[in-house]
């Protein structure tokens, strides 16, 4: 399968003060499977293998359970293409 950009931005049910905090667990639990991505403001977004950046939502969604969430609303985008898509090919000239 080809590599694909996948978006995700977790909302988990919790009181104010403990959202970025279970935040920040989602998105060290993203660095810690190795693959490339970048933290926005809004949203992370990853590039891979589709099935791989799959299961690191479903992770994702469970840690935000483990940290105290009663219900967690997600947003993913996917960028998928046959011949593959990247992060750099899409953003490259805006980078200084």
């Amino acid at each position: 399968m080809s590599i694909c950009n996948v978006s995700l931005q977790v909302v988990p049910n919790v009181p104010g003060d403990k959202i970025y905090p279970v935040v920040d667990k989602v998105i060290e639990y993203i660095e810690s499977t190795g693959v490339k991505h970048e933290v926005g403001p809004m949203e992370t977004t990853m590039e891979g293998e589709l099935d791989f950046l799959l299961e690191i939502i479903k992770k994702s969604q469970e840690i935000c359970v483990e940290q105290g969430a009663d219900r967690v609303i997600s947003m993913v985008k996917i960028d998928y293409k046959k011949d593959g898509v990247t992060i750099d090919e899409k953003i490259k000239k805006y980078r200084k």
